[in-house]
């Protein structure tokens, strides 16, 4: 049986991202997904929505069908 993965080239948020500590957050997604770590990409709210910023991944988990991220926002692009 196989398990189903999804490829991420990008955060999207949809506004449920957790602030941990300064610039970093956390976000859980339904799933299992994949991110490049330790690489700079885009940061959104919505997948055709204007970019929020860039992040870092710093730790992505995977349990109980789902993905959960650690990220540090490097860059911001708008305060809103």
């Amino acid at each position: 049986m196989g398990m189903p993965l999804e490829l991420n080239t990008m955060i999207v948020t949809k506004g449920k991202e957790k602030r941990l500590e300064s610039n970093f957050f956390s976000l859980k997604k339904e799933g299992y997904r994949l991110y490049p770590i330790d690489i700079p990409i885009e940061v959104k709210k919505t997948v055709e929505g204007e970019l929020t910023g860039t992040g870092v991944i710093q730790k992505v988990e995977w349990a109980e069908n789902s993905t959960t991220l650690t990220y540090q926002l490097i860059s911001l692009n708008s305060t809103n």
